[in-house]
C-alpha cells in the first residue's frame, strides 16, 4: 500500500513561474550554474545551488552556501514571489516534449515506504552526494527539488487526469529547450479522495529518477524523528516531494558509451573479437530520409562508431538470459564487451569510459570520437519494464543505464518541513 499524500505548497505566483522554475541541480557544473543565475538571477538554481552567489575561493559544500540559500528562499518568500496554498492538495504537472506529453501527480510520498521499500530504488546512491542534498534540505526546512516517481497503469489515476486536464491549467508556459510545462490542481474533495485510494492499492512504486535527493530526503526525516518528543507520523518531514508518472507515458532515452582507447587492440582485432557474441555489419549511411540507420532499433542492438565508420552489432541468442540484470543491454555490453576486451571492469570509476545521454544525440558520439575518444557504442534504451523487474527482484541496474526526458523543474512546488 503505497502512502501518497496531498501537501500545502508553497509555489511561484503565476506571472514568474516561467522565470523561477529550474532544471535539477545535478544538471549543471559550477560554472554552468553561475552563468544560468547571472543570466537569469530568478532561476531556483540560485537557492538550488546557492554557491552561485560566491567566488570560487568558497567551497561548494561550505556551511555559509547552504545558510545563503535558506536566506535566499525565505527572502523570496517575504517578497512576494511565492504565495502559500490555502489548504494541502494534489497538482498535475505536465511536460510535453517533441509533441509527447507526460502527467504526473505532485505529491508527498512516505519515507517509511522507502525504508519498507514500498518505495523501490533500482540504484545505489553516493554519500557524499546525499549529504550535500541533506544539508540543503535541513538547512532550508524545505525539500524544492521533486523526486521523479513512475506507477504501473491505473485506469482511475488515467480518468482523473484526463477530467482535471480539460480545465484551463493553473500555469502554462514553454521553457527555453523548448518543453512545455503546464499545471493543473486537484482541490476538490472528491477527486482527492480517489487519487489516495489509487494509490493505496498499488503495491509499489518506483523512483525513475532522483535517488540520492529520494535518500537525502529520507535521512533528514529520519534524523529528526531522534528523541523528538509527542510525534505522531503526521509531521510534514515524513514524507517527500514527488511527481508520480504512470508508467506508459514515460519515455528512456538511450545511454551511450565513449572509450578513450582500444585497450591495445587494432580496429581489424576488435571487430574480429566481437563476432563471438554480435553480428558485425558495416553501415552505409546516408543523410537522406527520416530515420537514423545509426540508431539501434531493437533490444540486443548495439551501434559502434569506430575509426569513422559506424557498425550494427546484433547479440547473438546465447547473450540473453532470464536474469532481469544480465539480460539489460548495458549489462550485456558491460559483460561481453567492455570488461572482457577493454579491461574495464568498473565504468564507475575507470578514467577510460564516458557516458552521453541520449539526448545530446548521435552525432555528439561522432564529435567526442574526432575530439578525445577512439570508439563509441550507442545502445538501445532501456524499457520502463526493465526497470520495474530489476527493482522488483530487489536488484540494481548498472550505473548509467536510463536517461529520462523531459526533467522535472525545481522551484514550482516547496515542500516545508
Amino acid at each position: 500500500m503505497a502512502d501518497i499524500r496531498m501537501f500545502r505548497a508553497v509555489r511561484p505566483v503565476p506571472e514568474k513561474v516561467e522565470k523561477i522554475a529550474a532544471l535539477p541541480y545535478d544538471v549543471y557544473n559550477r560554472r554552468e550554474a553561475a552563468e544560468i543565475v547571472k543570466k537569469n538571477p530568478d532561476s531556483f538554481l540560485a537557492i538550488d545551488r546557492a554557491e552561485t552567489s560566491f567566488d570560487e575561493s568558497v567551497d561548494t559544500y561550505d556551511e555559509r552556501v547552504y545558510i545563503k540559500a535558506k536566506e535566499l528562499l525565505d527572502g523570496r518568500i517575504a517578497a512576494g514571489d511565492y504565495v502559500t496554498e490555502d489548504k494541502p492538495m494534489y497538482y498535475i504537472y505536465a511536460l510535453t516534449m517533441e509533441g509527447r506529453t507526460q502527467h504526473g501527480f505532485v505529491a508527498c510520498a512516505s519515507i517509511d515506504d522507502y525504508e519498507k521499500q514500498v518505495i523501490k530504488k533500482h540504484e545505489n546512491t553516493r554519500a557524499d552526494k546525499e549529504q550535500d542534498r541533506i544539508c540543503h534540505v535541513d538547512t532550508c526546512n524545505a525539500q524544492t527539488g521533486p523526486i521523479f516517481l513512475a506507477y504501473r497503469q491505473c485506469p482511475k489515476l488515467r480518468e482523473i487526469m484526463e477530467k482535471k486536464t480539460a480545465a484551463d491549467a493553473l500555469y502554462d508556459w514553454v521553457s527555453e529547450d523548448g518543453v512545455r510545462h503546464r499545471v493543473w490542481q486537484v482541490a476538490d474533495e472528491e477527486s482527492q479522495q480517489a487519487v489516495r485510494k489509487a494509490f493505496e492499492k498499488m503495491e509499489a512504486v518506483y523512483i525513475a529518477d532522483g535517488h540520492h535527493r529520494c535518500a537525502s530526503a529520507v535521512r533528514v526525516g529520519l534524523k529528526r524523528r531522534e528523541g523528538l518528543r509527542d510525534y505522531t507520523g503526521e509531521e510534514e518531514f515524513n514524507f517527500f516531494l514527488s511527481v508520480l508518472f504512470p508508467e506508459e507515458e514515460l519515455c528512456i532515452l538511450d545511454y551511450n558509451r565513449v572509450l578513450k582507447d582500444l585497450g591495445g587492440m587494432g580496429v581489424e582485432e576488435l571487430l574480429r573479437k566481437l563476432e563471438a557474441d554480435f553480428t558485425v555489419e558495416k553501415l552505409i549511411c546516408s543523410k537522406e530520409g527520416t530515420s537514423d540507420i545509426r540508431r539501434p532499433a531493437k533490444k540486443g542492438e548495439f551501434s559502434l562508431y569506430l575509426d569513422g565508420s559506424w557498425y550494427r552489432l546484433r547479440a547473438k541468442p546465447h547473450c540473453f538470459s532470464e536474469d532481469p540484470v544480465g539480460n539489460l543491454d548495458v549489462s550485456i555490453l558491460q559483460t561481453r564487451v567492455l570488461a572482457p576486451f577493454f579491461g574495464i571492469e568498473d565504468p564507475k570509476t575507470d578514467k577510460r569510459i564516458d557516458f552521453v545521454g541520449g539526448i545530446r544525440g548521435l552525432d555528439e558520439l561522432e564529435r567526442r570520437c574526432g575530439e578525445d575518444c577512439r570508439a563509441a557504442f550507442a545502445l538501445y534504451p532501456t524499457d520502463i519494464r526493465e526497470l520495474f523487474a530489476v527493482a522488483d527482484a530487489g536488484r540494481l541496474m548498472p550505473p548509467k543505464s536510463t536517461w529520462f526526458e523531459p526533467k522535472l523543474r525545481s522551484g514550482i512546488f516547496i515542500h516545508m518541513l
